[in-house]
């Protein structure tokens, strides 16, 4: 039987975590950490892509949920041409076991491998079985193509409380959201999904793509020339919170 979860904590936990998100049912809270706080730790270091200090660079990170597709190949070819990493919330079902080559490919070129679960399935709607199982099919079949295991999890369509966070640091996760969306996912001209990104990014921001739709990639070249020339530079999630990293159980956006 499912439990009922709507997860409310006091105001008093709020100024460790500096945000309190509403969930899109309107009635779940939950509290989320910064980029920012989460760089005051000091127990992790830069990965890949150089060493990007995002304490004193102005830092975005560039992130693609849902693939990997058939429009990735095309998408890793014009990162590793701007060189600039990105981070993928990978599905399983249809996606990872359908593409494994496009997914060692990821790895291989130094981006960020994270879970957007397996099924997409809503997960503040489904058993906790079903959760466990949404978060461990899909870091199975990553960390069988690649050799490591993600310790990211972004949940479908940004659902999720503090209940879904128990189960994701049972598996390991730390939850990561967004503050910058293009609304690629209804098909607008790219020329559209680079203006809407580039308008909405500022220091810190985490930028929602999804490279299975058509006109995404095509407005990836643009975001990352325009974004550069403002003076942003690119890195994965775990670079952004550099020194510190995501913490599993907790919720992270900017």
């Amino acid at each position: 039987m499912m439990k009922k979860r709507n997860g409310f904590r006091a105001a008093a936990t709020l100024a460790a975590a500096g945000t309190l998100a509403f969930g899109l049912s309107g009635c779940t809270q939950y509290d989320t950490t910064k980029p920012s706080a989460a760089r005051k730790a000091d127990d992790a270091k830069p990965a890949a892509f150089g060493t990007v200090d995002c304490r004193k660079a102005k830092c975005v990170a560039l992130t693609f949920d849902a693939g990997p597709s058939e429009n990735s190949a095309k998408l890793l070819d014009i990162l590793k041409e701007k060189q600039v990493p990105a981070t993928f919330f990978l599905l399983g079902k249809n996606h990872i076991a359908k593409h494994p080559e496009l997914v060692k490919r990821m790895a291989r070129e130094g981006h960020e491998l994270a879970s957007h679960t397996w099924d997409h399935k809503i997960l503040t709607k489904i058993s906790d079985a079903e959760i466990r199982d949404e978060f461990k099919r899909t870091d199975d079949a990553v960390e069988k193509l690649t050799g490591k295991r993600p310790t990211l999890m972004r949940p479908p369509q940004g659902r999720t409380d503090d209940h879904v966070s128990e189960l994701a640091k049972e598996e390991g996760l730390a939850q990561i959201l967004w503050d910058v969306t293009t609304k690629d996912y209804t098909v607008p001209p790219s020329k559209t999904i680079t203006e809407r990104a580039v308008k909405q990014t500022h220091r810190d921001s985490i930028i929602l793509l999804h490279d299975l739709y058509k006109n995404t990639v095509p407005a990836v070249p643009g975001i990352i020339d325009q974004l550069k020339a403002k003076g942003y530079v690119f890195v994965t999630v775990p670079q952004l919170f550099a020194p510190g990293k995501p913490v599993p159980g907790k919720i992270y956006k900017p």
